[in-house]
């Protein structure tokens, strides 16, 4: 029996149901719902500042994280790979 399809809306639907309980989610689960988005081209906008963008691990709240001229640091505990987003000065 082939796979049911997906509507875009139940997509997104998906998508934000697993990004709720993110912290307790496996690599393998993050790459399948990211993949989900890009098929569907729904964009992950900040939920893709929850998990590491090489090693796809969520992060639990342990990670270095550094604040310096506007730029939030965070290193991942996993591959050691450290990844900055500005921050909104206004």
């Amino acid at each position: 029996m082939p796979p049911k399809k997906l509507t875009k809306k139940e997509a997104r639907k998906e998508i934000e149901n697993f990004f709720k309980d993110i912290k307790n989610k496996t690599q393998k689960e993050v790459k399948k719902t990211k993949n989900l988005a890009m098929s569907f081209n729904i964009p992950l906008k900040v939920k893709r500042k929850t998990f590491c963008k090489e090693c796809l691990t969520p992060y639990s709240g342990t990670e270095k994280i550094r604040i310096k001229n506007g730029v939030k640091r965070i290193g991942c505990l996993g591959c050691g790979e450290t990844s900055g987003w500005k921050i909104n000065s206004s």
